[in-house]
């Protein structure tokens, strides 16, 4: 029997560190990690791992979304499950658009859900705890399932929380100015906010912290 390779995105945190010691215990598995999301999708292309383990804020310097499109650009069939601080339907929504099989709230009972969120992705199935699992059809059974949070969404987001104006974010994404402001009334829609300095505030609680460049 070949063994499962689990990657893990250790970041320090007690959750992901619990998770490694309850892994230890399974039977026929392979544990390595990354300490940093470049070092993360680095090892996601070379060692081609059969899951990935993820904390939701893991690393400062990239948001959650955009660090799960690029390891499944370097890894096409790798599984991912993110392990969540925040049990935001709408998060978990987006995370399960751009690819992520399996969401762990960190609220639940880790131990009695992490070996059957592996064993579920690994057959190909999406995953989601108890608690995840309620803020998500709550989501979908509301008004605020079809529009997600993608890369246009996350580029202005990113840019409005460098203090450019919609002017400028039209001109540097060679967009009409018209449809940054659409972006930026969904974006404070989806983060409930009312201005914009709430919008940024609202998406650091979520993980969107650094902005990087």
């Amino acid at each position: 029997m070949t063994a499962t390779h689990i990657l893990i995105a250790d970041s320090s945190s007690l959750t992901v560190v619990g998770a490694e010691t309850l892994l230890k215990e399974r039977a026929d598995t392979r544990i390595t990690k990354a300490q940093t999301g470049s070092q993360l999708v680095q090892m996601a292309a070379d060692l081609r791992p059969d899951v990935i383990l993820m904390g939701d804020q893991f690393d400062p310097a990239i948001d959650t979304l955009a660090l799960v499109e690029q390891l499944l650009k370097a890894s096409p069939v790798v599984r991912i499950i993110v392990m969540g601080t925040l049990s935001d339907g709408l998060l978990i929504r987006d995370l399960f658009a751009v690819g992520a099989r399996g969401y762990l709230a960190s609220g639940d009972d880790l131990p009695g859900c992490l070996c059957t969120a592996i064993d579920t992705v690994l057959r190909n199935r999406p995953y989601l705890s108890p608690t995840a699992n309620a803020e998500y059809l709550v989501t979908m059974h509301s008004g605020d399932k079809d529009w997600k949070l993608d890369a246009e969404a996350r580029s202005v987001l990113r840019l409005l929380a460098q203090g450019l104006t919609i002017g400028r974010i039209a001109t540097q994404l060679k967009a009409k100015p018209r449809r940054i402001y659409w972006v930026r009334e969904k974006l404070r829609h989806r983060f409930g906010a009312t201005t914009n300095e709430h919008l940024i505030s609202r998406a650091v609680a979520e993980g969107f912290g650094s902005f990087p460049e």
